[in-house]
Formats: C-alpha cells, structure tokens, sequence
C-alpha cells in the first residue's frame, strides 16, 4: 500500500542545511500497521509530513497503492491518505463546532448525507452524538483527539499517518486512544504509518518497526524481536531499554 524508495528531505533552516532524511527505503502491506520510531530530530515525522505534502521531497519516490504521489497532492490523495496530529486542540479549529469540523471534508468533496455520517462518525469514536455543536475547546484532550480520528476517517481513506497521535494525552487516555485505533484498523481495514518516540507504544500498535537516527534507517524489527530483545543495534536495544525503564 506504501512504498518509500530512497527517500531524501533536505531544507534550509536558520541560515544552515538540514539534512532531515536521508535514503530511507521502506514498504508497507496493505492493512498492515508500520512503526517508525527514535528520538527527536531523528526524521520520523519528517517522512510522514513527505508523504502527505508538508515537507519537500529532495529525493527518491513515494508510491502509495503502487501510484507515484504527485505534487501538488490532489483530491485523490485525499480520499485515500490522512494524517492525524500529535496536538489534538491545534489541529482543530477554535471558532469550529464539531459539526463543521466533520463536514468540511464532505463538503470539499462534494459527498453529501452528511447529517448521518457525521452522527455515525462521532458514534463510531466512542462520542456522544450530543457533542456535534459544542466547540474543540469544551472537550477533555482524549475527547478531542476522538474528534481528530473521525476527521481523519471522514472521506473513508485507506491509509491513516499517524503522528504521535497519543503524546499530549494522559496515560490512561493514550491506552483508550490506542486501543480505539486498533479497533478501526481491524474494522475498516486500514493501513497505518506511525511515528512515535516510544517503543511501548509502537510495540503495542505496529506489526513492523523502523528504528531511525539523524535522518537514517537504522534497523527493522518486527514484534518477535522486540519480544526476544534480539535486536542487533546498539541504538535499537538503547531505545527498547529506555521504554522499558519508563513502564516500570
């Protein structure tokens, strides 16, 4: 469903190059759920930002469902790709009931029955339909992040990119927020790309995982190595250990 090929993202930022990707290469099943994961600045987000139109691609090729993105991205793109944001009240509009926030896709696409897919929408996230007309900032931060997984889900999309999705919540609302997007994944079938900084997490999301390091693939995993601690980097195993510190 996704396929990177040796991709680079170079920029200038404060009078200097930012070397933020370089040649990473990966391929994702469909339905399947990808990790990428490391430390800040390690070019994780950067990929997904690549892929999804927001940071400039230097070089390589992005595929997705075996089509060569184009830029601009098009309404197609969209149809088929979203992206859900680490900051739940930044990535919603203030002055926006939940209902406009859930109809402007719709509306962008010409899709109409909006009413029922709203309600259905708010529903299939574990909301209240009762929330429609309140604004972003009358709901708790899992609450709105709920709000941002059915945006996202709104034009039906095959591939959701997921960045940092549970960060800025508590603990127990990261688990509630998790296991809720395992349940649409098996439900819709979707394929995720998600980026996090922590091991636990991604163990607990992903069927395969890419360790990254100052803009470079470091090492793929899947779940039975992280299991077994059979990993053959040292900034793999120093990644798992530090997750495992911060459960106990």
């Amino acid at each position: 469903m996704i396929e990177i090929d040796n991709l680079s993202v170079i920029f200038h930022a404060n009078h200097r190059l930012v070397r933020a990707v370089e040649g990473v290469s990966l391929s994702i099943a469909a339905r399947e759920s990808f990790g990428l994961v490391g430390e800040s600045g390690s070019g994780k987000s950067t990929i997904l930002r690549a892929v999804c139109g927001l940071a400039p691609i230097t070089g390589g090729q992005i595929r997705i469902a075996g089509e060569p993105v184009l830029t601009p991205r098009g309404r197609a793109f969209s149809r088929r790709v979203q992206m859900v944001f680490q900051d739940p009240y930044a990535s919603l509009h203030p002055r926006h009931t939940i209902d406009r926030v859930l109809s402007e896709p719709l509306a962008i696409h010409g899709i109409g029955d909006t009413d029922r897919k709203v309600m259905r929408a708010l529903e299939d996230v574990g909301l209240p339909t009762s929330f429609r007309f309140r604004y972003p900032h009358q709901l708790s931060g899992g609450q709105r992040q709920r709000v941002a997984i059915a945006r996202a889900l709104m034009l039906e999309p095959a591939v959701l990119l997921l960045d940092e999705p549970t960060s800025a919540l508590d603990a127990s609302v990261q688990a509630e927020t998790l296991n809720l997007l395992s349940r649409l994944r098996e439900e819709r079938g979707l394929t995720f790309l998600m980026v996090s900084h922590d091991l636990a997490v991604i163990d607990h999301m992903c069927d395969r995982i890419l360790v990254m390091q100052h803009g470079r693939a470091v090492e793929e995993l899947d779940r039975a190595d992280l299991v077994n601690v059979t990993m053959k980097t040292d900034y793999a195993r120093s990644l798992f250990n530090a997750s495992a510190d911060r459960m106990l």
